[in-house]
């Protein structure tokens, strides 16, 4: 019912909520505020759904993990001064995954504006700057009428690519005086076009049809640009191995036999890609794990498409093509069908790319072999037969994530990590957005979180969101006492590790407490109570104690 059928007086906040309605949101994330007042009494004369975390950076993880798993925007509200400021890590991993999303923050009353010290509660000097290293734009209304266009063109800006989270910020008054505007009745958001350059398509078919040895990485772009069709067929066309970065992982299928999986931080992977004679990099910086941390020294071409300009040559020298990936590999395609040369004749020194594949995953899985990790590879295979095929996974910044980076076959589902910013607490948050979205759409909703008791420990007051929404999460926390990546990083490093060890509390009964079913179980028994998991009603929580090792970096000298 809206503010006018219900004869309730409308305010700016009506004018937010009818202008996000109108372009087909239907959650909003967030905790309401003294300074955001208007805008959820406006939530309670709309059909938009509101879910309230308990922290605002886990609001951020929330919205971004619903945008992540249904493709839509994120919505999020914020208050003002330590509310917004408490989000921005969340909207950094937004930022750095390219993940669109609209945030709506309040701000003080005008008259409070302009770095003037008032005493205002939550005051900031410049409340957008500190927005400014974290979204995509940054946007001040100083008046109602002008809040449907600037939500308008936020949304807009947020999906298109590179897309991004966009900031919106809205003072007291405007939010909360009467207004004369009439009620949103249509709104319009496009993304904006980002077709590849045709000089530069030429140019790169030149290249790929006269390669002998071209090879692919598949990064975090290609699954934003949804180019997977793309991608196979060009992969196909040219027989070039294609390895997926964490962020691409899932866009090239797991076992095609051109496919070297995602072992970007493996040595064996990286002779295959320097000795290319021409690199096709998809949506990727060439950053520090796809480089394998900067060791990675091509003697080939690069060839480097990426929807964001700031990305291309940011690291290698390369024919940079700006642009959305879906477009520029459909442009590839269709370019390379038509090339003077035909499909070229890939040949690994005498060797077909196939078997060179097949070779370099033999190769790595021995290395894996000559270590002490069968506790941790099981661990991770149990883990994986026990999530269904088209489950979606959110994955903290943890030594499970760490191996999953490299050997977790999405199979139907799609892989969520931190790993754009690398911050700690989004695997619990991101995946109650990931739920909300996908049980609003009639998709399968359970999905997994797992997280270390570390970074658990960012998130798990979200216990209570999950109980209040009813939701279907799974969240397995791998609980080794500490911070357990930065141990191996400082043992290896000085011998001895340093305030990593952590006090914990006892996450099952504390997940009890919040009447979350919760079961602490061993290593050996983590798959059956996946399963078990997976497959009940609401959240539930299941904390396995092991201290998981990593395998032996390939960037460092021995």
């Amino acid at each position: 019912m809206t503010a006018r059928e219900s004869g309730a007086r409308r305010n700016g906040g009506d004018l937010v909520v009818e202008t996000l309605g109108a372009l087909g949101a239907t959650t909003v994330f967030g905790i309401p505020g003294q300074h955001a007042l208007g805008l959820f009494d406006a939530l309670s004369r709309s059909t938009l759904r509101f879910v309230s975390s308990r922290v605002e950076n886990n609001s951020a993880f929330a919205a971004d993990g619903f945008s992540r798993a249904t493709g839509e925007v994120g919505v999020l509200f914020l208050s003002t001064g330590p509310g917004a400021l408490t989000a921005l890590a969340g909207l950094q991993e937004a930022y750095a995954t390219g993940v669109p999303m609209v945030v709506v923050a309040s701000q003080v009353p005008l008259e409070g504006l302009g770095a003037r010290r008032k005493g205002m509660l939550h005051q900031l000097d410049d409340q957008k700057a500190s927005a400014a290293n974290v979204t995509k734009s940054q946007r001040l209304i100083l008046h109602a009428s002008g809040i449907p266009s600037a939500i308008q063109d936020a949304w807009t800006e947020a999906v298109s690519s590179p897309a991004g989270p966009v900031w919106i910020e809205i003072p007291q008054n405007v939010l909360l005086d009467p207004v004369i505007v009439p009620p949103v009745e249509d709104a319009l958001a496009e993304a904006a076009d980002n077709p590849p350059r045709t000089e530069l398509v030429k140019e790169a078919v030149k290249w790929l049809a006269a390669a002998e040895r071209p090879a692919i990485i598949a990064g975090g772009g290609t699954r934003r640009g949804k180019a997977e069709p793309q991608l196979l067929s060009l992969a196909e066309k040219l027989r070039a191995p294609v390895v997926c970065t964490p962020g691409g992982k899932g866009a090239f299928p797991w076992n095609h036999e051109l496919s070297l999986q995602s072992w970007i931080e493996d040595r064996y992977t990286t002779e295959i890609l320097e000795d290319a004679d021409v690199l096709l990099v998809i949506g990727s910086s060439l950053g520090e794990v796809t480089s394998n941390y900067f060791t990675m020294e091509p003697r080939g071409r690069i060839i480097q498409i990426d929807a964001e300009p700031r990305v291309l040559e940011a690291n290698r020298p390369a024919l940079g093509i700006r642009a959305d990936a879906g477009q520029a590999l459909a442009a590839l395609d269709t370019a390379l069908d038509a090339a003077p040369a035909g499909t070229p004749a890939a040949n690994w020194h005498g060797v077909p790319p196939e078997a060179l594949v097949k070779e370099t995953l033999a190769r790595i899985q021995a290395r894996l072999d000559s270590q002490d990790l069968a506790a941790e590879r099981r661990f991770m295979a149990e883990i994986r037969e026990a999530v269904p095929d088209d489950m979606q996974t959110f994955w903290d910044m943890t030594i499970a994530a760490y191996w999953a980076w490299s050997c977790w076959d999405a199979r139907g589902g799609q892989f969520h990590s931190a790993q754009g910013a690398g911050g700690l607490g989004f695997g619990f948050p991101g995946a109650i957005g990931g739920a909300v979205g996908l049980a609003a759409r009639d998709r399968p909703a359970r999905v997994l979180a797992v997280s270390g008791d570390g970074s658990a420990m960012y998130s798990i007051s979200e216990l209570a969101t999950v109980r209040q929404h009813n939701l279907p999460v799974t969240w397995l926390i791998v609980d080794d006492g500490g911070y357990g990546i930065l141990r191996e990083y400082m043992v290896a490093a000085f011998g001895k590790a340093t305030a990593t060890d952590l006090a914990r509390p006892d996450f099952v009964r504390l997940a009890e407490s919040f009447g979350v079913p919760a079961r602490r179980v061993k290593p050996a028994e983590v798959g059956p109570a996946l399963t078990e998991a997976l497959a009940a009603d609401g959240p539930n929580v299941v904390v396995v104690e092991a201290r998981l090792k990593m395998f032996a970096p390939t960037h460092i000298q021995p």
